[in-house]
């Protein structure tokens, strides 16, 4: 999803919409990921990350991090709210869709925890330690893939 929104927001695109419908429940990182997409689009060019159908406990989980304030949750007056099912019928996988690598993937999830930490105080307090822990693995996989110095 990070890889899509940034090739989309490096298109040019102005509003992204994620849409939570089948979506049972959120991690840390899918939040930390919705978050940098928000921060990305309201940059420069300001931009909008709506979120469409999110359940109770979705919206819950956006609301306790504060991510309420970063994106629009379930807009009354976005455009697509009476087509869902419309353009939900016309949406096709992107394809590019690669899978990274192990140390891709953990490059990642500091990066979306870095993000849910930048939102405000309670949540870098929250998510610090997970942050510690994941910089520290990335230098370790650091000086595993660095060549032995000869001297």
């Amino acid at each position: 999803m990070k890889t899509f929104g940034d090739e989309r927001i490096a298109a040019g695109e102005r509003c992204l919409v994620v849409d939570l419908a089948g979506c049972t429940g959120m991690d840390s990182t899918f939040m930390g990921t919705l978050a940098g997409m928000a921060s990305r689009l309201s940059g420069k060019e300001p931009g909008v990350l709506q979120i469409a159908e999110a359940s109770a406990r979705n919206r819950r989980s956006l609301e306790d991090l504060g991510l309420d304030f970063l994106m629009e949750i379930d807009p009354s007056n976005a455009v697509w709210k009476d087509n869902l099912d419309s353009i939900r019928s016309s949406l096709k996988a992107p394809k590019s869709a690669v899978i990274p690598g192990q140390a891709q993937r953990t490059q990642h999830v500091l990066e979306a925890h870095q993000e849910l930490s930048e939102t405000n105080e309670k949540n870098a307090r929250t998510f610090s330690t997970v942050i510690n822990l994941l910089e520290n693995e990335l230098e370790e996989k650091r000086k595993l893939a660095e060549p032995p110095e000869n001297g």
